[in-house]
């Protein structure tokens, strides 16, 4: 697929030195004091990992595709969206921290790269109303819900973040969302009570069931499910919203996340045994797949939840979800419509299902791991040689004028170092008693995942980071 250009600054420069417009995905925006996003992260605009079947993040997506076939599906929408698709559509209040150009890239004050895969919700849901063909054609099995009144995207997104070996500047999510009118909700309700009078009274104890999900086509696999979550004060309904309707999509969301987490860690444990060198006879026919419930919160869905999974002896979070906001539905001209809206990253469940121990590893070329994987087939990673690592300290005084934050070291050492820094971390921080200056050490590990690197290359980076700590962030080096 062809690749965008990415990034130019060759346009006329300001007076101090930034350039007075950038360009990301083909087009040309202009920059002011709001611009922070770096060359080295408008460079991973466009990569497109999700586009490649045979790669980690790639198989996941499509996995997750298939689990959601009544669903239209987008996995190629622009990552640069305003302010309003990002904050303001979804609620997000002016102080909210997310909003903050410490946590998020700007192209400018108005212009940003998403930072959630929920920017796009409200854009889809006007575009099923309005008959938006230029937006509703790039969705794969469209004509499956032609409205998009269900719909997946998946994503990059882009936050500024810590380094280390499973935090990334850049990652990718899951967005889900299914509408039901009125209608359809009261004519489902009224179903299902007869089919349970039909069935007559069920034992259970409160909180805990058992849901079989044969009927899903994985066999004998069940999910236990440990769900003690109140519909409350502390995690309201919307007044627009009845009891019951609340109730229905509450629970169709989250009989939709069970299936789709049982399918996927199916075939990781086959997978699992399989590097095992277990035979297909070894496999236990019952698997259970214990399921948590927990209460959340989320500006743009009441009540809000958390779902965790029992994998491999850890509870593993997989993701945020609840009822939509009634307002974003209303704006959409969806009044008579009520949703569930879920969100999750692919990374952190590809690392663990796959069995890959460096974020990193999602953006290399080297053949030793792109070749490892088959599209549609999860398999462990077969780790490859680890390069000798070189740590290096740096220590500064903070600027008396204020401002500093952690994450613009970040960002400065990646800029400069690359995918060679495999993490940076604080390791101390002290005031002085008499100047009530403040002082900070950081570590930085270097390490290449597919060569050695040498001490002396090594040395000339880490000039680099220092004159630029001292020329961009104002501190002054110890």
């Amino acid at each position: 697929m062809r690749r965008e250009r990415m990034y130019s600054n060759s346009s006329s420069n300001s007076n101090n030195g930034k350039p007075s417009e950038i360009s990301a995905m083909g087009s040309s925006y202009p920059a002011d004091e709001w611009t922070n996003a770096t060359q080295a992260i408008l460079s991973k605009t466009g990569r497109n990992l999700l586009h490649h079947p045979s790669h980690p993040l790639a198989i996941l997506k499509d996995i997750i595709f298939k689990e959601f076939p009544t669903f239209a599906h987008y996995d190629a929408l622009s990552p640069v969206v305003s302010t309003v698709q990002n904050f303001d559509s979804l609620g997000f209040s002016k102080d909210h921290p997310g909003r903050s150009k410490t946590d998020t890239y700007y192209i400018n004050e108005s212009t940003l790269l998403r930072t959630h895969t929920s920017a796009h919700q409200l854009q889809l849901l006007v575009a099923g109303t309005q008959k938006d063909a230029g937006l509703l054609k790039q969705a794969k099995n469209g004509d499956k819900a032609p409205g998009n009144e269900r719909f997946l995207v998946a994503a990059d997104v882009y936050r500024r973040d810590e380094i280390d070996s499973s935090h990334y500047p850049v990652f990718h999510q899951m967005e889900g969302v299914c509408t039901f009118s009125r209608k359809e909700i009261q004519k489902m309700i009224h179903e299902a009570s007869a089919e349970k009078e039909s069935a007559g009274p069920s034992g259970g104890k409160t909180g805990e069931s058992n849901v079989n999900l044969s009927q899903a086509g994985l066999g004998n696999r069940v999910a236990k499910l440990m769900d003690n979550t109140i519909i409350g004060s502390s995690n309201p309904k919307q007044p627009e919203h009845a009891v019951d309707e609340v109730a229905f999509v509450a629970e169709h969301m989250k009989q939709s996340m069970n299936r789709m987490v049982i399918q996927i860690l199916t075939k990781a444990m086959a997978a699992k045994k399989s590097s095992d060198g277990q035979t297909s006879s070894s496999t236990n026919g019952d698997a259970e797949f214990p399921v948590r419930w927990i209460d959340a919160y989320f500006p743009f869905t009441s009540p809000s939840w958390e779902m965790e999974v029992l994998y491999q002896g850890e509870w593993l979070e997989i993701c945020g979800c609840g009822v939509m906001k009634q307002e974003i539905l209303d704006n959409a001209g969806m009044s008579d419509r009520i949703g569930w809206a879920f969100g999750f990253g692919l990374e952190r469940l590809a690392m663990l299902l796959f069995g890959i121990p460096d974020i990193r590893l999602f953006w290399s070329t080297d053949p030793r791991f792109t070749e490892q994987f088959l599209p549609g087939q999860i398999n462990t990673f077969r780790p490859f040689s680890r390069h000798p690592s070189c740590t290096k300290d740096v220590s500064f005084w903070l600027p008396s004028t204020g401002g500093f934050h952690e994450n613009d070291v970040m960002d400065l050492v990646r800029e400069t170092a690359g995918d060679l820094v495999e993490g940076v971390k604080l390791i101390d921080s002290f005031t002085h008693p008499k100047t009530g200056k403040t002082s900070h050490c950081y570590r930085i590990n270097y390490c290449s995942m597919d060569r050695n690197v040498t001490n002396e290359e090594i040395n000339e980076i880490q000039e680099k980071v220092r004159d630029r700590m001292v020329r961009q962030l104002g501190v002054t080096l110890r």
